[in-house]
């Protein structure tokens, strides 16, 4: 397995790092595009590409604060979300599509991966992005994490690609009950095809384990599902 850092061009001009890593061989491989939590590509979102990279898929995990920071930009757990809000405010629907369709077309140029095998995961943050992603990308599969504020992008159920898988913690005290059946009510009416997974003893961000709320037996049986899904998809 080999790791790489990769400057992307936007669509609304500009520039976005991205963490790549790719299996050994000349594939092609089927690929994944993993989107951060609110703390940035730090090293557990690293080290989630790299695993999910040992299963034989190619991964990217963009950096989605590259309008407000600097590249390599991450936030340390123990850090107050105040000073993480300015980042979290700035995103937008549009730039977050804009984002995807990048890390997409990017994907889409290299000679070694599966054009028409291409999935996202995202964890919280990343859980509404890859939501955004299904919609506005020809992906073959997404798998959201306890996306915060995926009940506001209902309108987008319509538009979803692959099967999306969803994992919401039942003690999580951030998404509450109504806004997963706002979500899941929204995908179930639009026909799409999904699975909708809450793990009733796990709180919110249950699979970092670099988190207090980390749930070791949680995040296991989330994981094996979510290879399973990929390999079912990819």
């Amino acid at each position: 397995m080999s790791s790489q850092k990769v400057m992307l061009k936007v669509s609304d001009g500009t520039t976005m790092q991205a963490y790549v890593s790719m299996p050994e061989g000349n594939g092609p491989f089927p690929a994944v595009i993993v989107l951060q939590e609110a703390f940035g590509v730090n090293c557990h979102i690293r080290h989630v590409a790299d695993r999910i990279t040992k299963e034989g898929y190619v991964t990217i995990a963009p950096e989605l604060f590259h309008r407000t920071s600097e590249p390599g930009f991450e936030i340390p757990y123990n850090t107050d979300f105040s000073a993480i809000m300015p980042h979290f405010q700035a995103l937008t629907n549009d730039g977050m599509s804009a984002d995807v369709k990048a890390v997409y077309d990017w994907l889409k140029q290299q000679s070694n991966i599966k054009h028409d095998k291409i999935a996202s995961i995202g964890f919280c943050l990343g859980g509404r992005v890859s939501f955004i992603a299904n919609a506005v990308l020809p992906l073959s599969a997404a798998i959201s994490y306890y996306g915060g504020r995926t009940e506001a992008l209902v309108d987008m159920a319509k538009d979803l690609h692959g099967p999306h898988l969803f994992f919401w913690g039942g003690q999580d005290t951030h998404i509450l009950p109504e806004h997963v059946n706002t979500v899941i009510e929204a995908v179930k009416n639009a026909n799409k095809p999904y699975t909708n997974v809450v793990i009733s003893y796990a709180g919110h961000a249950f699979s970092c384990d670099e988190r207090p709320s980390f749930n070791a037996k949680a995040a296991a049986e989330a994981w094996a599902l979510s290879m399973a899904f990929l390999k079912n998809n990819l």
